[in-house]
């Protein structure tokens, strides 16, 4: 099994370039993020005719979420409980014996705006509503954009970055307790040493100068860990594709032994 998370940054300016992509890579699963689509604006009809069964947790014009699948699946879960003032960023489907779930966290914008330790308390609803509902030995998969950046070989200068946002103590002791309800990251757990980027800034030339962050994960349970073949950050759909731009993301596959 395929699967793969992607924040597009923009359903509609990138609907050209997801199907260019799923052609070209046939996932069987794909979290997507930051749709800027309501609901009943998504496109189902172009994901049929290409296989895909969409589930959509949509909003206008910021955020949403969606879970497209080649097989049929269950919706389990739209939004983080709690957390609706800040829009739609969860949506847990079961699809092929595995639970899938994608999350796009606040960014929280500063450290000195409100909504930085709102995403604070984002992250500890999703740690709670995670460990209720998650044990350890489900086949389980939690993916998409989290806003923050794990280590220092996760950014490309630790000490300009150090402290700011996504590069806090406070942001990565909040990744980390999402981790401790028994979740890998699967691309550190295959590339422990590698320093590889998800996000670039479009200014600057940043993407070629390598100038980028790794904030786009897809975390799984032991029983993925263990069927876990590969996984890598598809940075060649960062780049433009046929004269269409690319979302300032990357996405990043795994395949599974399932």
């Amino acid at each position: 099994m395929r699967i793969a998370t992607w924040n597009i940054n923009g359903l509609r300016a990138r609907l050209e370039f997801v199907q260019m992509w799923l052609k070209d890579r046939q996932p069987d699963v794909v979290g997507l993020q930051e749709l800027k689509t309501p609901d009943d604006k998504f496109p189902h009809e172009v994901f049929e005719d290409l296989g895909y069964e969409s589930i959509v947790y949509g909003q206008k014009s910021w955020n949403g979420v969606a879970i497209l699948s080649r097989q049929p699946q269950e919706v389990v879960c739209k939004g983080l409980p709690g957390q609706d003032d800040f829009g739609s960023r969860l949506v847990t489907s079961n699809v092929g014996g595995l639970s899938f779930t994608t999350v796009y966290c606040p960014n929280g914008k500063n450290l000195e705006h409100e909504d930085y330790e709102k995403k604070l308390a984002w992250y500890d609803d999703l740690v709670k509503h995670w460990s209720n509902h998650h044990p350890p030995g489900e086949p389980a998969v939690l993916c998409g954009d989290f806003n923050i950046v794990p280590t220092e070989l996760d950014t490309w200068d630790p000490e300009r970055n150090e402290g700011n946002i996504f590069h806090t103590e406070k942001e990565r002791a909040r990744l980390a307790a999402v981790l401790n309800t028994g979740l890998v990251d699967l691309f550190r757990a295959q590339h422990p040493e590698e320093q590889a980027f998800s996000w670039w800034d479009y200014r600057g030339g940043a993407f070629h100068r390598k100038q980028g962050l790794r904030i786009d994960f897809v975390l799984g349970t032991k029983p993925i860990v263990e069927k876990l073949k590969s996984i890598e950050i598809d940075r060649d759909f960062r780049k433009k594709k046929e004269g269409l731009t690319a979302s300032d993301h990357a996405p990043v596959i795994a395949d599974l032994d399932l």
